[in-house]
């Protein structure tokens, strides 16, 4: 079991091989996530938005941190450094937007929340491999892009300001997605890759979400349904 662990992996177009600073830019490019978290926590602090945003300010953090770790010590059990915090992030920022954007009480958010992320978890399901490999994986990244878009377009309609960062956030994430999906095909003419502009664009989309926490995440004195 330890061993299929600790197996390297080679997922990107930078790597060369096993040793840990194999991939110097994408290790380098995770100071975007890690500046991002923090400047987020200082807007959250200084508005006094509360801890449910602060919490997020911190996964951004750990989103840098892992994503660090998978780029260096790239094996197979690193891989969830790196993809748990992401998840998280997306499922918590999602229950932020509802409750706080959107003023929902704890049970219609819920209801909706599970109804979302099954809808778009089948879809994802049910993309054919052959546009799962085409486009180097990034396919299972469509249920947060739904969600960013999906729940900004709602946010935006109700009238509050938070509407119009997670559309940008969402438009930024196109950007972003597509770096992702191009690296392998990028190897042949730059051998650097383009994943390293993944975590730049990402960097700044999550500044973007984590703005719009700390400047309209606020807690409601009562919230819609409750």
């Amino acid at each position: 079991m330890w061993q299929t662990l600790l197996t390297p992996v080679d997922l990107y177009c930078e790597r060369t091989g096993p040793e840990f600073w194999a991939e110097p830019a994408n290790a380098l490019t995770n100071i975007a996530f890690l500046a991002a978290g923090l400047w987020g926590v200082r807007e959250v602090r200084r508005l006094g938005t509360g801890a449910f945003a602060e919490v997020l300010a911190w996964w951004v953090v750990a989103i840098g941190l892992g994503s660090t770790l998978f780029h260096t010590f790239a094996v197979r059990a690193t891989i969830w450094a790196d993809v748990l915090p992401i998840a998280g992030f997306t499922l918590a920022y999602t229950l932020f937007t509802l409750r706080r954007f959107l003023g929902m009480g704890w049970g219609k958010a819920i209801a909706i929340f599970v109804a979302f992320y099954a809808g778009t978890g089948l879809l994802t399901w049910a993309v054919p491999d052959w546009l799962r490999q085409a486009s180097n994986g990034t396919t299972g990244y469509l249920p947060p892009f739904l969600a960013l878009a999906f729940f900004g377009l709602w946010t935006a309609a109700s009238g509050s300001g938070a509407g119009r960062y997670n559309l940008a956030g969402s438009a930024i994430f196109v950007v972003s997605v597509i770096c992702r999906m191009i690296d392998p095909l990028a190897c042949g003419s730059f051998p650097l890759g383009t994943h390293f502009l993944w975590h730049i664009f990402n960097g700044l989309m999550l500044g973007v979400l984590l703005a719009a926490a700390a400047r309209f995440g606020a807690p409601k004195t009562r919230a819609v349904g409750q």
